[in-house]
């Protein structure tokens, strides 16, 4: 397929690389308000789906039931870096669920953070379930499964009653026949679904226009999802990322996923945008998204100095010293 270049990196004076890609920009008019390449272009969420599979764990009384704090709770939407505070707060979450990471598909893994990394293997601690980057949504999946009545054991396949669920979810918030919606397997191991961007940009629109979600139960904990993300974006990345940059700015709703894709809403303005770089890089998301907020004249102006500040236009080699640039095209 064809797709707009979006950034081109150069080293020296010789273009090194090219990254083109597609993006989608709406308001609550569900009207396209920025649009670069097809909206109708199928996309994987990746991991930019955990706010819409955290649903159904939002819907239960989980998190009174069990005493789970904010921080907690934030995982099940988290892609978290495996970081000292991450980790504290997962044994929490196993201690309160009364889980065992035996239970989880996803696998053993180092943090994806070199300094947590580096520290494991210094303490010789091995590869461990629960420091892979998806375990909070997995443990989310497992302790619904046992509030609902499902079997724990078979959350992550297909026809599991829970992911049956999920799917339901995103054909409302996507307003897409879920016959339309594409499916394959996530890195994780879960289910993981595809739709054209346009609805992908629907679907995190609703998290910050909670008032277009007709059911009330759904409505809430939409809301709820987004108020624990804001409240401790560090849970949802790390510090030094981007989804947690943008989730420090309270007005922004936001999640990123594997293979380049990147959701963002704004709540002030009720517009919602959805992208993907064809390329797979996750590199050029801080640069992408600091130039689409400026063409729209977004007033927080810090916000986009730290997304600049996260991946400059400069590139460095190892010693510092300025050997390319990287040039945004919107």
């Amino acid at each position: 397929m064809s797709a707009p270049l979006l950034v081109s990196e150069y080293r020296g004076d010789l273009l090194e690389n090219l990254h083109h890609g597609v993006i989608c920009g709406i308001n609550d008019k569900k009207e396209i308000i920025y649009s670069k390449g097809d909206p109708n272009h199928m996309t994987f969420y990746r991991s930019a789906m955990k706010p819409i599979q955290a649903i159904p764990a939002f819907k239960t009384d989980l998190i009174t039931t069990y005493g789970l704090s904010s921080k907690e709770a934030a995982l099940f939407t988290a892609s978290h870096r495996g970081e000292s505070y991450h980790q504290e707060a997962l044994r929490s979450l196993m201690t309160k669920l009364h889980l065992e990471e035996d239970l989880l598909i996803c696998h053993a893994s180092y943090p994806l953070n070199d300094e947590p990394k580096h520290q494991c293997l210094w303490d010789h601690v091995p590869k461990q379930k629960h420091l892979h980057n998806c375990s909070g949504k997995h443990l989310g999946f497992i302790a619904t499964a046992r509030e609902r009545g499902f079997e724990p054991e078979t959350y992550y396949e297909p026809e599991h009653p829970l992911q049956q669920e999920i799917l339901n979810y995103l054909s409302e918030l996507a307003e897409i026949d879920k016959n339309k919606i594409g499916k394959g397997t996530d890195g994780c191991g879960v289910p993981v679904f595809s739709v054209p961007l346009f609805n992908m940009a629907l679907s995190y629109l609703k998290f910050v226009c909670p008032e277009m979600i007709p059911d009330s139960s759904t409505r809430a904990a939409v809301q709820k999802i987004g108020q624990v993300m804001n409240d401790h974006p560090e849970m949802i990345a790390s510090h030094q990322f981007v989804c947690t940059v943008l989730l420090e700015d309270p007005n922004i709703i936001a999640k990123g996923g594997a293979q380049g894709v990147y959701c963002f809403a704004l709540r002030e303005e009720k517009m919602s945008f959805a992208l993907k770089v064809l390329s797979g890089s996750e590199l050029v998301w801080p640069l992408l998204i600091a130039g689409i907020l400026e063409d729209i004249q977004y007033k927080n102006k810090e916000t986009i100095e730290r997304l600049k500040a996260l991946r400059p236009s400069n590139i460095l080699n190892d010693n510092g010293k300025v050997v390319g640039r990287m040039i945004v095209n919107l």
